[in-house]
């Protein structure tokens, strides 16, 4: 095979792995969120049963 068409198709799976991980950065992001959701809501159902 030659260099020029090893070229091309490195860089469509170059494309398809840097896509790859644009979604597991934006999963992990949405997970942080709910943590810290989950962790405000859990601070204030202790505070309403405090008092």
């Amino acid at each position: 095979m030659k260099l020029s068409h090893i070229v091309p198709i490195a860089a469509v799976l170059a494309v398809v792995a840097l896509a790859g991980c644009a979604n597991t950065i934006r999963g992990v992001g949405a997970d942080a969120a709910n943590t810290v959701n989950a962790t405000q809501n859990a601070g204030h159902r202790v505070a309403k049963a405090a008092n």
